[in-house]
């Protein structure tokens, strides 16, 4: 047992799916696959269910994530305080993004790097995709998680420079305790139950849900709309209604069961979620230390 394998394990459950897991994880399906069977062999029990449409821990399964997720973040703590140290990182920097990713990608990691890094002074803020673009342009933010600005937002900033860190969907998800919950929809049935709302989602996807909406004579009368994710799956989980919310928000609550996704066919929607950084020298070298204790949050799915 390694930490690639638990790695790989630990993304098919957050994932959903060996498909899902070897784009995440620029694997072959095969590969993933492989892994995995080889971690069940080395163990001598099986550790997923494997489902036509989602995979599942069994209890062994279950038992060796809770362990995994340990494992992957402790060699996470590792890393930052190893790279930091290394690299002394030290000054200012200004981290600008929304409430959802800087929730689930920034939020568990700030302290590692406080931590190890007491000459460190970081400033974290929270605002609408389009205020942080606005700040990018002024040079107020050092660096950025947001949705790709050129496909989301149709805008250049060749002072900035982006990497890849997660692609990010938006699933229709209402309570996994709701048995009447379906399986796949088309766009008019989201009448079907009350709406949830997100009201900060991506600019492509408010544009394809409006599209879908308006063609199809859709009755979308929220009966609760945030822009903070944290609330909104309290209230879907609760049995309210069901909504469209952030996939990387979400694995956790997917995996236990405590929320089920509903497939719509005609509003299926991706988009790479990615970290910018000013093209400086010394924000450069500091965002590659933050970049790979982001893209590892990313796939060990930690987050509430």
């Amino acid at each position: 047992m390694n930490l690639q394998q638990l790695t790989t394990f630990c993304t098919v459950l957050s994932e959903g799916s060996m498909t899902a897991a070897a784009d995440k994880l620029y694997l072959t399906q095969p590969a993933v696959s492989q892994q995995i069977r080889n971690l069940e062999d080395e163990l001598g029990v099986e550790l997923l269910e494997r489902g036509v449409r989602r995979v599942k821990a069994t209890l062994q399964g279950q038992l060796l994530y809770d362990y995994a997720k340990r494992i992957l973040n402790l060699t996470q703590q590792a890393e930052v305080a190893i790279q930091t140290m290394s690299q002394e990182v030290a000054g200012q920097v200004t981290l600008g993004t929304k409430n959802s990713f800087g929730l689930f990608l920034l939020s568990p990691i700030v302290g590692l790097f406080l931590k190890y890094n007491p000459r460190l002074r970081i400033e974290l803020i929270y605002g609408t995709g389009e205020m942080i673009l606005e700040k990018m342009k002024n040079s107020e933010v050092d660096m950025a998680i947001l949705p790709d600005i050129r496909s989301e937002y149709e805008l250049e900033l060749p002072h900035f420079e982006g990497k890849f860190l997660l692609k990010e969907e938006m699933l229709l998800v209402g309570s996994g305790r709701d048995t009447s919950m379906p399986k796949i929809i088309h766009a008019k049935g989201l009448e079907a139950k009350p709406i949830v709302h997100y009201t900060e989602p991506s600019p492509r996807f408010e544009k394809m849900l409006r599209q879908q909406i308006e063609e199809n004579g859709v009755r979308y009368e929220p009966v609760f709309a945030a822009d903070n994710v944290g609330t909104l799956k309290r209230v879907v989980e609760s049995g309210l209604g069901w909504g469209f919310l952030p996939s990387f928000s979400i694995k956790k609550q997917l995996r236990s069961g405590r929320l089920a996704s509903v497939e719509v066919e005609d509003l299926k929607y991706s988009s790479n979620v990615n970290l910018y950084a000013r093209k400086t020298d010394e924000i450069q070298r500091m965002s590659e230390v933050f970049y790979r204790a982001l893209y590892q949050q990313s796939i060990s799915g930690t987050g509430g």
